[in-house]
């Protein structure tokens, strides 16, 4: 099965808002996992220690199906930063995405609706102003070639947006690779074209 697409960060990206002498500034990184998300939040967490709080909110995986998800308000009144925060990240569309807003209190307090504002406004802007891509899903695919058939094989492949290519070579050649989920089909179809029906692809 297919995973669906969606729209991830392609950039790392830096927003910094003042509010009421509270400085805020908001990171956002596209990660693949929550192990990398939460060594995002870490290293933040300890790169800007000085800070009165570094809030943060994450959605791993595609956010209109079930995703890993977290947030913390970091010593903030409950309620009023990591979730404000993960509920921008989950109305953006945007997936495998970590957001951590460092804030520098600047002697005013701004109450609960406030803080709940000024983190989740800090999410949005950082969103509206990010730059996005299309996460690409991959198929795994495998089959034999006989040797002759390795140079075209490759030639041909070399069309197709693949990844983690492995050649073993046996008595046959033992190709695997991954390839573009939305190109699958059609390159299955032009391999049987090119070599006429005699590449079989293997169970996995």
């Amino acid at each position: 099965m297919t995973s669906s697409p969606y729209k991830v960060p392609a950039d790392a990206l830096d927003v910094e808002e003042v509010i009421k002498n509270s400085q805020f500034i908001t990171r956002v990184r596209n990660v693949a996992s929550v192990e990398e998300a939460k060594a995002f939040i870490k290293s933040t967490s300890q790169q800007y220690s000085d800070a009165s709080h570094n809030c943060w909110a994450y959605i791993v995986g595609n956010p209109q199906s079930t995703t890993l998800i977290g947030c913390s308000d970091d010593g903030e009144p409950s309620g009023t930063a990591g979730k404000p925060m993960l509920h921008v990240l989950q109305h953006s569309g945007v997936g495998d995405i970590v957001a951590v807003c460092t804030r520098y209190f600047g002697g005013t307090k701004l109450g609960t609706g406030g803080l709940a504002r000024a983190y989740g406004g800090g999410t949005k802007l950082a969103l509206e102003r990010l730059k996005l891509k299309q996460k690409i899903h991959y198929s795994q695919l495998s089959c034999n070639l006989d040797y002759p058939q390795l140079q075209d094989f490759e030639h041909l492949l070399k069309n197709y947006q693949h990844q983690s290519l492995a050649i073993d070579y046996q008595s046959r050649i033992l190709v695997s690779f991954e390839i573009a989920s939305e190109q699958q089909a059609q390159f299955k179809q032009m391999v049987g074209n090119q070599f006429k029906g005699q590449v079989k692809w293997n169970t996995i």
